[in-house]
């Protein structure tokens, strides 16, 4: 099951339509810019590097903030993180017990959340990449989880599950902060 890794940057697209972020963001990364997305602009795409790490399916991926790296979960219990910059993987880290489903960047490179993918538990794992160990253990799902959402700003991350409920948790706090209560299966997302 590989994981094909696009290589493009505005000069690659020969786009001339680049335009800045908004001041801040570029003051703090100069070289970020956004590039509208139209089907030539697709086309012109090419594939950079395939990586064959996983032997079961991908289930997740999620890019850190600024782009620089992408992690994924797998089905065979494994969590991959790669350096986008450099097109290699940095590190191979497995959840044999729980399993991992639906991984997301927090606010550091160097940790994420993710979801258990097993049968008797459906707790929410905050994960230091850095010495593969878990931070805290978000627990109230009685069913798997399906979306989560990191809120852009703040240490404070949405789930949503099949028990029918979306939850509202704090990177600090173990306890879930809110609860609301949802038919069929919540799709969350901060905007």
């Amino acid at each position: 099951y590989p994981l094909c890794a696009l290589a493009v940057s505005a000069l690659d697209l020969g786009c001339h339509s680049v335009r800045r972020t908004k001041k801040s963001e570029s003051q703090q990364n100069p070289r970020m810019a956004t590039v509208k997305l139209t089907p030539d602009t697709v086309s012109s795409m090419a594939m950079g590097r395939v990586f064959k790490d996983n032997s079961e399916v991908i289930n997740a991926f999620d890019f850190s903030r600024d782009g620089e790296y992408l992690i994924t979960s797998s089905d065979d219990e494994s969590i991959h993180l790669y350096n986008c910059k450099s097109a290699n993987l940095e590190k191979e880290l497995f959840s044999k017990k729980y399993g991992v489903d639906l991984i997301r960047f927090t606010h550091a490179k160097n940790a994420v959340v993710c979801a258990s993918k097993n049968k008797f538990d459906y707790s929410i794992r905050y994960l230091s990449l850095h010495d593969n160990r878990y931070l805290r253990y978000f627990k109230g799902h009685r069913d798997r989880v399906v979306s989560m959402s990191m809120h852009p700003k703040e240490d404070t991350f949405l789930s949503g599950s099949e028990d029918e409920t979306v939850r509202l948790w704090d990177l600090r706090n173990n306890a879930c902060q809110g609860k609301l209560f949802v038919v069929k299966r919540p799709p969350v997302r901060f905007l």
